[in-house]
């Protein structure tokens, strides 16, 4: 197997993974994969298109009904040495994630840690994966249901989270008996791949976990619109997902769409503000912002704005600047903090592209943003939060709703009362009263509403419900037969 450990200050060229075997991508090509941290090169990936998700699928295809053949103990047994394994190379995987994304070791360590839990949970879903028996109106008629796989998953991740978001898709695909062809972001291939090869290790089949990569306009694409594919579970833009949504839709496959946010974090008059401070600088600036679930907007009653945002603003300008996935996705964040200027906007802190090798923008507070502008409207995934300012909880329920997305929201109060009501009116898939606006959990069923997702939930046992189908057995008996 290939073992993706730096080599003179590269890596290895990332391949595809395909039936268990590693290939280039048939047409030869490559794409350059450089570090966020300096711009230098990192590998180059096969830059995948329609022959390669061919084969791909073939080799799903062949291999899913094997592979569910096997009981659901069987395969969450399996899973569970998969999550042994990257246990096992902890430092490895977060060594790749560093080179692939620019974090730090210690928040690429702890999406490990996450990974790893999630495939336990799953795992042991393998003995839970429970049907209902229901009653009938009918004399001697029982009805019960399973969970039946779809056929092949087409997993499609974003590179913030690389382990993460590829362990939160490819564990239940799997403990549901599918099989997968992941096409991860072409930022963030290798990490992607390891996982792959680890899958094999553990003692997932061939074919049933393939690994196809290139941009999301050639692997992707071609995947979304494979006739065998019966489900496309896509992390990314809601245009990104509008487009697979209409694509896949005209051949009934189903859909799963996680498409983030603008997500707002109040702070109410009666908050502890050195706790709000903690949260909103976490919620806004941890991983450089690039979090579905970031608090792009902090919106704090009148009574504590100023010390709020003075609050804020001193600390971020002491934050240590991370780096963005990209020169392509630096840029289109600066475009944006210029248009916002252009129509008032006002830059309170960073705002422009540091003086240092890599895709660096420093920590950035803008006010002053109308709710109904751009900026106030589009997931930047950087960097950037905006402040606002309410007169009170019905005013910031409104401004928190007053957006396309409806991901994930918090509160910090001390009131009940207030929370409550929160919870009860805001447009979200996730409530936080008194922490983040990020920070889900294996168990805990996670998605959005609105344009941030199709409605479904992935982790906890809602995702079994995203990879699995429900059949309805009847059984009916004839007494006089006894």
């Amino acid at each position: 197997m290939l073992a993706h450990v730096p080599v003179g200050g590269l890596l290895a060229d990332t391949p595809n993974l395909v039936d268990g075997q590693l290939s280039e991508a048939a047409s030869g090509k490559w794409l350059e994969k450089r570090r966020p941290a300096d711009g230098t090169l990192l590998c180059r990936i096969a830059r995948s298109g329609a022959a390669d998700v061919e084969q791909a699928v073939a080799a799903a295809t062949a291999a899913q009904p094997a592979w569910a053949e096997a009981t659901a103990v069987a395969r969450g047994e399996t899973l569970r040495e998969l999550a042994l394994l990257l246990r096992a190379h902890r430092q490895e995987l977060a060594e790749i994630v560093v080179e692939e994304t620019g974090k730090s070791l210690e928040l690429a360590l702890g999406e490990v840690d996450a990974a790893v839990e999630m495939g336990f949970f799953v795992a042991g879903e393998g003995r839970r994966s429970y049907g209902r028996t229901l009653t009938s109106a009918m004399a001697h008629r029982t009805v019960y249901t399973t969970r039946q796989p779809l056929g092949v998953a087409a997993l499609i991740t974003s590179f913030n989270t690389p382990l993460p978001n590829i362990a939160w898709k490819a564990f239940p695909a799997l403990l549901c008996g599918n099989a997968a062809v992941a096409k991860p972001s072409e930022h963030t291939p290798a990490s992607a791949l390891r996982f792959g090869e680890l899958a094999l290790e553990a003692g997932v089949p061939p074919g049933v976990l393939n690994v196809v990569h290139g941009l999301g306009s050639e692997a992707g694409a071609a995947l979304v619109e494979h006739e065998d594919v019966a489900l496309v579970s896509f992390t990314g833009s809601a245009g990104t997902g509008r487009w697979i949504n209409e694509r896949a839709g005209r051949r009934l496959a189903k859909v799963c769409l996680e498409l983030g946010g603008k997500n707002a974090l109040v702070v109410c008059d009666d908050a502890d503000l050195d706790n709000a401070e903690r949260w909103a600088l976490a919620s806004a600036f941890s991983n450089a912002g690039q979090r579905c679930a970031a608090a792009s907007r902090i919106v704090a009653f009148d009574e504590v704005y100023e010390e709020v945002r003075d609050r804020l603003v001193a600390r971020a300008l002491e934050l240590p600047p991370e780096p963005v996935i990209s020169e392509e996705s630096l840029e289109r964040i600066l475009g944006a903090l210029e248009r916002a200027r252009s129509d008032g906007a006002v830059v309170l802190c960073g705002g422009e592209r540091l003086r240092s090798p890599g895709f660096y923008l420093a920590p950035t507070i803008v006010e002053a943003a109308e709710s109904g502008s751009e900026i106030a409207r589009t997931e930047l995934f950087g960097p950037v939060t905006l402040l606002f300012r309410v007169r009170g909880l019905d005013e910031a329920i409104a401004l928190v709703n007053d957006s396309p997305y409806g991901l994930t929201s918090a509160i910090h109060t001390s009131s009940l009362h207030r929370a409550l009501r929160f919870a009860e009116k805001v447009e979200a898939g996730v409530v936080v009263v008194n922490g983040g606006t990020h920070g889900s959990e294996p168990h805990m069923g996670f998605g959005g509403v609105k344009s941030s997702g199709t409605g479904w939930r992935e982790a906890g046992v809602e995702a079994l419900d995203v990879y699995s189908d429900l059949k309805v057995v009847n059984l009916i008996a004839d007494p006089t037969l006894v």
